[in-house]
């Protein structure tokens, strides 16, 4: 395993999705952008003066070309290498409040922001200045409000979830120019959520918790196919599901053809998303596990070390052993499925139950069976698979013992394998709580690497088995031709009402950019 020197870091640092640079915001005054393969300085922005914290939102853009910073009541948006695009937007805002989601659009030429207790979705067009607003998008909370509305892969279609007079409503508006094509009232009583499916056939809303199973599938023109439920055929244990709390997750598969759904029991239901969508198999977590050859159960132990840190070692247990519970505490007893993550390949499945939440479960869907277990002495705070490489699992856990300290999984290693970013940092105590850690989306030919960062430094981790095996970044290049850290002289791009259109847009964003694939196919074509 190879680490890179340590940089500087704040709370405001991110690769971007093609793994290319990394963008560190310093101070709310200075946008440092580092090339990976130099690991040095390519690009400076200083933020203007006017511009006032806290920053809300800071992002790249979909293509890793244009950079987002957000504050309550403006946003900023530059060409992240070279000064051919600089925008701004400002909106207002009630005194003391923020946006409750501010972010890309389907492309680089779109914004979106939600405003403080959901009372407008507005999608501002960088290339024409101009804004479509829609009245009372249904959000809950900003760490909720991205379930609201949903781009169709391709034709980039947005669906948007609203609430009008107690009723949900969904509309479809078409790219680039948002205008409504359909709008309709789904068979729901509360929607939490909608999403369009990875290929865009479908368009899938789920109802409350409270309200039972339900899940609604819509095509992509907006009539009703099929409603869900719950499970059919329950077995014995889960014969009582109808009285239980409904949808607590729902995750597509990458390829499109599954999705799961997880309510309150220890079941996960696997949809066949077909021309019949139809419910293929339900995943069963066992309360005990009895390893085999095709189940590998791995269990975390720690050492105690007199001269370093703690170590974190897994061994594969061969005797019946049961997940440990979740400790009772003073809040209400949860139960269900919390996560579901499918790997790119879409054969693997990872889940997580809420009343074992130290335990993770790996499905292979092909054979309908589970085929490894991790458990881990403190509670799973989150996971991912490598975006491009399959069969590679990010974990972290929560508690003091995990300070710095993440594990990879894949199938063919000997259970979980610990990277601890601790040793690699200056002197300091770092918290589970405020450290970051994620995948670098680099392509399948380049060893998976990590990036972690503490919020006062980030390390690069590639997980390569010998010192063979070159590392995404180095020392050999030099800084691009033409670079000064000094801040490049832009003329700001203003963004005002629809009405007004100052500009025509630069014509940067425009290039490359997709025909307009805004007409809806029609259901029932094929019979025609």
């Amino acid at each position: 395993m190879l680490f890179s020197r340590s940089l500087r870091s704040s709370p405001h640092a991110l690769p971007s999705p093609d793994g290319n640079h990394i963008a560190v915001l310093s101070s709310l005054s200075v946008i440092n952008i580092r090339a990976l393969r130099s690991l040095e300085p390519v690009s400076v922005i200083k933020l203007p003066q006017d511009f006032v914290g806290p920053v809300i939102s800071f992002q790249w853009s979909p293509s890793s070309r244009l950079l987002l910073v957000a504050g309550p009541d403006q946003v900023r948006i530059w060409s992240a290498l070279d000064s051919t695009f600089h925008a701004t937007i400002r909106h207002s805002m009630v005194p003391g409040t923020k946006p409750a989601h501010v972010g890309f659009g389907a492309s680089d030429s779109e914004v979106c922001i939600i405003s403080s207790f959901g009372l407008k979705f507005a999608v501002f067009d960088l290339a024409s200045s101009k804004t479509i607003e829609v009245a009372s998008p249904k959000v809950f909370s900003p760490s909720s409000a991205c379930r609201c509305f949903s781009f169709r892969p391709e034709t980039r279609h947005l669906a948007l979830l609203t609430r009008v007079a107690g009723k949900d409503m969904i509309s479809i508006h078409s790219f680039p120019t948002r205008e409504l094509q359909r709008s309709w009232a789904p068979e729901t009583v509360d929607a939490q959520g909608l999403e369009w499916s990875p290929d865009g056939h479908w368009l899938v809303v789920w109802d409350s918790a409270a309200q039972g199973h339900r899940v609604v599938f819509y095509t992509s023109d907006g009539h009703l196919f099929k409603t869900w439920s719950g499970p059919a055929n329950p077995s014995v244990e889960d014969r009582d599901f109808a009285l239980g709390a409904g949808v607590k997750a729902l995750q597509f598969s990458p390829d499109a053809q599954r999705l799961a759904i997880g309510d309150s029991s220890r079941s996960v239901c696997i949809i066949s998303m077909t021309s019949a969508v139809t419910e293929t198999m339900r995943l069963r977590h066992p309360k005990t596990l009895v390893p085999s050859e095709t189940l590998q159960v791995w269990q975390e132990q720690i050492g105690i070390s007199q001269t370093g840190p703690a170590v974190h070692a897994f061994l594969r247990t061969t005797q019946v052993i049961s997940p440990a519970p979740r400790l009772q505490d003073n809040s209400e007893p949860v139960s269900g499925c919390a996560a579901i993550s499918f790997d790119p390949s879409s054969v693997l499945a990872a889940t997580r139950l809420d009343d074992s939440p130290g335990t993770i479960w790996i499905w292979d869907l092909q054979a309908a069976e589970l085929r490894a277990v991790l458990l881990f002495h403190g509670n799973v705070s989150s996971l991912s698979w490598h975006p491009n490489v399959p069969e590679t699992l990010l974990v972290k856990c929560e508690g003091d013992q995990y300070n710095a300290l993440v594990f990879v999984w894949d199938p063919l290693s000997e259970g979980p394998r610990p990277v601890d970013f601790g040793q690699r940092l200056p002197e300091r105590k770092t918290s589970t709580s405020k450290h970051r850690i994620s995948w670098l989306g680099l392509d399948v030919a380049t060893a998976p690497s990590l990036f972690f960062t503490d919020n006062h430094n980030f390390v690069l981790a590639c997980l390569a088995e010998s010192d063979q095996v070159p590392p995404p970044w180095g020392d050999q290049e030099a800084l691009e031709p033409g670079f000064t850290e000094d801040t490049r002289e832009e003329s700001p791009l203003e963004l005002v009402p629809a009405a007004e259109d100052l500009l025509s847009g630069p014509k940067a964003m425009e290039e490359g950019a997709d025909e307009d694939l805004s007409e809806l196919e029609d259901t029932f074509v094929h019979k025609r």
